[in-house]
């Protein structure tokens, strides 16, 4: 099922890390957001009650890995999870590590900024990531 206005079923959504048949995993290219991923189905699908049980579960399992694998890796002071879709009715999840120093800490990415920071420094992320997702997500 495949919906040719959505962005996400016409581009993989950010740099991939990883992917089976139901979803994938990206990095997200944003500067400011050191580790910022998504999980997007593989499928044009809009609400997460459109899934099966099943289905539901695996990418929710894999949502936690990611999380896990960003909190084991860059130590961020939270993690925030969002499901939103308003813009891009497309099931995928935003897995982003927060710090204290970026730019928006402690509203979320969407806010205002309340604070100038350095990019921070994110040589050798992917590749890190990459290899930890593949070993989490056996």
């Amino acid at each position: 099922m495949m919906n040719h206005g959505c962005v996400f079923c016409n581009s993989l959504g950010g740099e991939l890390l990883w992917q089976n048949d139901l979803c994938r995993i990206v990095l997200v290219d944003d500067p400011n957001y050191v580790g910022f991923c998504r999980v997007i189905l593989n499928k044009h699908v809009k609400e997460m009650t459109d899934l099966s049980d099943a289905e539901r579960l695996h990418l929710m399992q894999i949502t936690f890995k990611v999380e896990q694998v960003l909190r084991d890796v860059l130590q961020p002071t939270k993690i925030n999870l969002a499901s939103l879709g308003n813009k891009t009715p497309h099931i995928h999840w935003h897995v982003i590590p927060r710090f204290e120093t970026d730019i928006h800490f402690p509203e979320t990415i969407w806010s205002v900024e309340v604070r100038q920071t350095n990019k921070p420094n994110i040589v050798g992320l992917f590749a890190i990531l990459k290899t930890k997702l593949a070993e989490a997500l056996v």
